[in-house]
């Protein structure tokens, strides 16, 4: 059998799992994560080209640990393992592995043989990240060990023809020096993977796709102002023009200046038929009382979903609308609980959120694409800078940036907030540096203040600065102070029910990047 040109990401809960197919797709490859529970058959069945066993908090030999079926191991697959799927690879070839002495963490020390397939050209020393307490002792019959550090004799081996091979740190991260290089030589020179994962080729695949789930029929879009949906619909219009009608719902939770960006910058690009619903009455009325994140979450699923039947419903003049157009990523679907063993972290708006009785067939042409995939599909697209490179900013908006009831007061007080933010930061010139800022009004929180000689009881708003690749993980910014002092006085200043600004500075995780 001809082997297809992707890759399967097989996942023992690891941490840095969609990291892997970042760092795979990277290098050009098409790859996707799949869990371990998969049979050797089924496997087989995806055909894929090349197979990495990611990192996993357990220990190999504890009775229930996760682990592959071993015939995986026979089906003449490359594979490629990491640190706990690397000592996976081994105890199941009939290597050993065993608690350290001395557990690795962090930073450390390696030095590689640079006659191996996998280092051959690379510095003979280098610093990797390491994130395990065992480690492999002895390596399979057939296998060379190829790298080691100070505590771990065996960091790294490979068989003969280098197919089968893997390593004890962490090449996807970047405190590994050389890290992609080495998933890049494993991939490209030692298995020849077809580098031909672009956004180029990921255009071309999703219009033939698109045209062919569509056919004649009629299709609405539903912008939100974000990065996501407006490439999601400029695909579909390269795919079938005039067939798409664009529906942007003014639910009253967006941020100030964004309903004219979409109706201006977005249309003028594409040439889209857009229709703006003002919705902010329904919106408001359906979140009343509701303080519960997960609830507000699905309240605005359904009412999206509800305001886009009704748009639908006026469009049957031209024919009966069968589609609805989202631009779902793959991080919403993996926090939704999509996928076999995925916990349910948030449900997104348009995943998780979805109400049952949906009258629309889905399309959703980013589903299997990453935060800056996208944003490369919209630079092929020819979207303009002033959609592409702003912050995310989620579906439900304001809603879950409110913790606590949304009220048309309190949206008031935290666009003021959120505006000054985005003023400074753009100002500063780190609009872009930062991934994504987040402003957040603790609602049913007051705090004692001094303002004009007097005692206040004001809110606190908290500012969320995070930087990321992916939006799986993410650390909090590190803003100099004199931003943020013009940050903190201004909003102190301007929004007179504000009395604190306060700086969340956790990562995720084991945070998330939003509050809600």
């Amino acid at each position: 059998m001809q082997r297809s040109n992707h890759v399967l990401v097989i996942d023992f809960g690891a941490q840095y799992a969609q990291l892997i197919a970042r760092r795979v797709r990277q290098a050009n490859v098409y790859s996707e994560i799949v869990p371990s529970t998969l049979s050797a058959e089924e496997i087989m069945a995806r055909n894929p080209r090349a197979i990495i066993l990611s990192g996993g908090p357990a220990s190999v030999y504890v009775e229930g640990a996760p682990s592959l079926d071993p015939k995986v191991f026979e089906l003449d697959i490359p594979i490629f393992g990491i640190c706990y799927g690397f000592q996976a690879m081994a105890q199941a070839l009939g290597g050993q592995v065993a608690k350290n002495d001395v557990s690795a963490y962090g930073r450390t020390h390696f030095n590689a043989d640079t006659t191996s397939h996998l280092f051959t050209g690379l510095d003979s020393n280098f610093d990797v990240w390491m994130s395990h307490g065992d480690s492999v002792v002895a390596p399979p019959a057939g296998f060379t060990t190829i790298g080691r550090t100070e505590n771990t004799p065996v960091a790294a081996f490979e068989n003969e023809s280098g197919q089968f091979a893997g390593v004890q740190f962490h090449p996807e991260v970047l405190h590994t020096d050389f890290g992609q290089e080495i998933l890049k030589r494993w991939l490209l020179d030692v298995i020849k993977c077809k580098p031909t994962w672009t956004s180029e080729n990921i255009i071309e695949n999703e219009v033939i796709n698109i045209k062919s789930q569509v056919g004649s029929d009629r299709v609405i879009c539903g912008l939100s102002g974000g990065v996501d949906s407006a490439v999601a619909a400029a695909l579909v219009q390269r795919a079938i023009g005039p067939q798409l009608t664009c529906v942007f719902v003014d639910h009253g939770l967006l941020r100030q200046g964004e309903t004219t960006q979409v109706e201006e910058d977005f249309v003028k690009a594409t040439g889209v038929k857009l229709i703006v619903v003002d919705a902010k009455e329904r919106f408001l009325a359906a979140l009343h009382g509701v303080v519960d994140p997960e609830a507000k979450r699905k309240i605005i699923g359904r009412e999206f979903i509800r305001v886009f039947e009704a748009a639908a419903r006026d469009l049957t003049s031209g024919g009966e609308v069968k589609f609805l157009v989202q631009g779902t990523l793959y991080p919403d679907v993996v926090e939704s609980g999509g996928g076999s063993g995925t916990a349910n972290i948030k449900s997104h708006h348009n995943v998780g959120g979805l109400p049952d009785d949906l009258d629309f067939e889905l399309i959703e042409p980013l589903r299997s694409l990453f935060k800056d995939e996208v944003r490369e599909v919209g630079i092929q697209l020819g979207l303009p800078s002033e959609i592409l490179w702003r912050q995310p900013f989620p579906g439900p908006g304001l809603a879950i940036r409110i913790v606590g009831e949304v009220t048309q007061e309190r949206l008031r007080i935290l666009r003021q907030a959120d505006l000054i933010v985005r003023q400074e930061l753009q100002f500063a010139g780190l609009d872009r540096s930062i991934w994504q800022c987040p402003v957040v009004l603790l609602a049913d929180v007051r705090s004692v203040g001094v303002q004009g000689d007097g005692r206040t009881y004001g809110h606190p708003i908290v500012l969320r600065p995070v930087t990321s690749e992916d939006a799986m993980t993410a650390d909090w910014a590190r803003i100099p102070d004199e931003v943020l002092a013009r940050i903190s006085n201004r909003i102190t200043n301007e929004v007179k029910e504000v009395n604190r600004v306060v700086l969340d500075v956790t990562s995720k995780p084991p945070g998330t990047i939003e509050w809600e």
